[in-house]
């Protein structure tokens, strides 16, 4: 596969693929006859471990460290296995703060929906005692009541799956 290919299929620039094999993270890729990279199905599984591993937030020492002791062969699963272990578990960590935010944000969202729909009732209280049609007013505080019901149950039902996983 041309490097414009691999480019294309992992969404990757063809100046980082470059940069990928300059700096060790792959492997001298194979060349044609007219100096064209050509990539290989165990380069191109590579790209794909690099981009998955990048995506996660593993810096490119680590990977670069990483794919070093895959080169040496065998004699280095070990070391192999600890670091994807300790990149594991700082990426648990990070995924802990990022649903600790996520949880933020939706306990914010309800307050605001729930002062909003408060706001909401007050005013179509006042302007219902000064006009007798307050029907489209209703309407909308009807919707909004059931967008907040909705939003209160997607949250208890995402606390109810995490319980049950044991998170």
């Amino acid at each position: 596969m041309k490097i414009a290919e691999v480019s294309g299929q992992y969404n990757i620039s063809q100046d980082t693929l470059r940069y990928y094999e300059r700096v060790g993270l792959l492997p001298p890729v194979h060349r044609s006859l007219s100096g064209i990279r050509e990539y290989n199905e165990l380069d191109i599984r590579r790209v794909g471990f690099i981009k998955c591993m990048r995506s996660a937030g593993l810096s490119i020492e680590v990977l670069i460290e990483y794919m070093d002791l895959v080169q040496q062969g065998d004699g280095t699963i070990e070391a192999r296995k600890e670091i994807l272990q300790e990149q594991r578990d700082l990426l648990a960590a990070r995924l802990q703060e990022m649903q600790k935010t996520l949880d933020l944000l939706n306990h914010k969202i309800v307050v605001y929906e729930k002062a909003l729909l408060t706001k909401e009732k007050k005013s179509l209280k006042w302007n219902s005692r000064r006009h007798s049609n307050a029907s489209n007013q209703m309407t909308h505080i009807t919707i909004r009541e059931y967008l907040y019901e909705k939003t209160v149950d997607w949250m208890d039902q995402v606390r109810d799956d995490q319980y049950r996983k044991g998170e």
